[in-house]
């Protein structure tokens, strides 16, 4: 391992992070595994480009040199961002899997037991297939998995990144709130978000902020289309913030009005499902347990909607298209597993079609400590309301004259 002192963390964590994966090669006796995962890659590296679309894999011996196989172009950020200093490249009109193979046999692994990540989104099955016509003397095992065991729990290092992910989320969404008023458009939202993520020294995250207005609440993973919100309405959104590939997330809701019963009782779940899920966590606790706590006080409510997906996903290292890592573990009902220490996670007790036409949500981005959970976050999670210039100076004028008829 290349010794260097410009990479996200400091060697010593790579060394850890490589030596923990060695031991859980071992206990499934494992030679090798042939890493292609961009979120595996960056965690034992600190690789990453956005050119993952090309074919490329970090292979671990058990024993010896680690080494990528990239695409030609892409072997810049190998020298210029990780320690690892032997790779095989393969030209734009080149084969990757022949390439892959050959330096298997070149590496004395021909005859090797090497694991390999079948469920990656980047080794399609026709690759995969490739691999085991010409891996003939040695086996292939799906390793699936196997770099998630340790990402699952952040290092204090990692939790450290990820609150400068949060700074830059923050920033955004209090430049969305602000921009909320009438008249404006989805995308003047959008962009103020964006632009305040960044000057906060956020990077561009794996998914833009979610902003939908009105009855485009209600369409799931909308953003941004062009839409002008109107007086009375409300405008939901969600904000990624990303530092070095780590992300934090919250969800906010502004309404353009005065609060109606039904939204008031939404916001009052919400909150509340917030606070006893944070005051519920820690270490030991399942996650289905977790699940549960949110999910039965978001359908008691006299709001109208629902929450109709899990409510909180893992979150940490992401690379488009999505920001969670809620295929490593969610919070779902009847799952028994149980909550660890240096877990993060973005709770999402938002609800779906109040009043029938309507989505809201309050979301926090929080980590499990020793004895409990601290939030990422320090914004106001009531939902913003933000009466029109109209209804306020009639507020005004009200109270005048009570002011006047009490004098009397």
């Amino acid at each position: 391992m290349r010794n260097r002192d410009d990479m996200t963390f400091p060697a010593e964590e790579y060394r850890r992070r490589l030596n923990d994966l060695r031991g859980r090669m071992e206990e499934r006796l494992l030679d090798a595994v042939i890493i292609t995962d961009p979120e595996n890659i960056m965690y034992l590296t600190d690789y990453q480009t956005t050119g993952y679309s090309f074919f490329q894999a970090l292979v671990v011996p058990l024993e010896g040199e680690c080494y990528m196989v990239t695409r030609q172009m892409e072997e810049s950020n190998v020298y210029a961002r990780t320690w690892v200093t032997k790779t095989r490249p393969y030209a734009d009109n080149g084969d990757a899997i022949q390439s892959l193979v050959e330096s298997l046999k070149s590496a004395g692994l021909a005859y090797a037991t090497v694991g390999y990540e079948r469920n990656s989104y980047f080794f399609p099955a026709y690759q995969q297939d490739r691999v085991r016509s010409a891996f003939t003397d040695g086996k292939l095992l799906d390793c699936f998995g196997i770099v998630e065991e340790g990402r699952i729990q952040k290092s204090p290092a990692e939790i450290a990144i990820m609150k400068k992910a949060a700074i830059a989320a923050e920033a955004g969404m209090r430049a969305g709130i602000e921009a909320c008023v009438p008249g404006v458009t989805e995308n003047e939202i959008g962009a103020a978000i964006s632009e305040a993520m960044f000057r906060a020294g956020g990077e561009p995250p794996a998914v833009m902020p979610y902003v939908t207005s009105g009855p485009r609440s209600m369409i799931g993973h909308a953003t941004w289309e062009g839409r002008v919100v109107q007086p009375g309405e409300h405008v939901f959104m969600e904000v990624g913030g990303c530092y070095r590939r780590y992300h934090a997330a919250l969800m906010r809701t502004v309404v353009l009005g005065e609060l109606t019963p039904s939204v008031k009782s939404a916001e009052w779940h919400m909150l509340e499902a917030l606070k006893e899920v944070e005051k519920a966590i820690r270490p030991g606790l399942t996650v289905s347990d977790a699940d549960n706590i949110v999910r039965d006080i978001i359908c008691h409510g006299d709001h109208g909607g629902t929450l109709i997906t899990r409510s909180g996903y893992s979150i940490g290292i992401a690379f488009p298209p999505s920001w969670d890592e809620g295929y490593i573990l969610s919070l779902m009902q009847g799952d028994s597993t149980t909550l660890k220490e240096g877990m993060t996670f973005h709770l999402i007790p938002w609800i779906w079609g109040v009043d029938g036409n309507k989505t809201m949500g309050i979301s926090d981005t929080i980590h499990v400590t020793a004895d409990g959970c601290e939030s990422f976050f320090t914004l106001a999670r009531e939902i913003v309301s933000k009466p029109s210039a109209a209804a306020e100076e009639e507020t005004k004028l009200t109270l005048a004259s009570n002011r006047d008829v009490a004098a009397e």
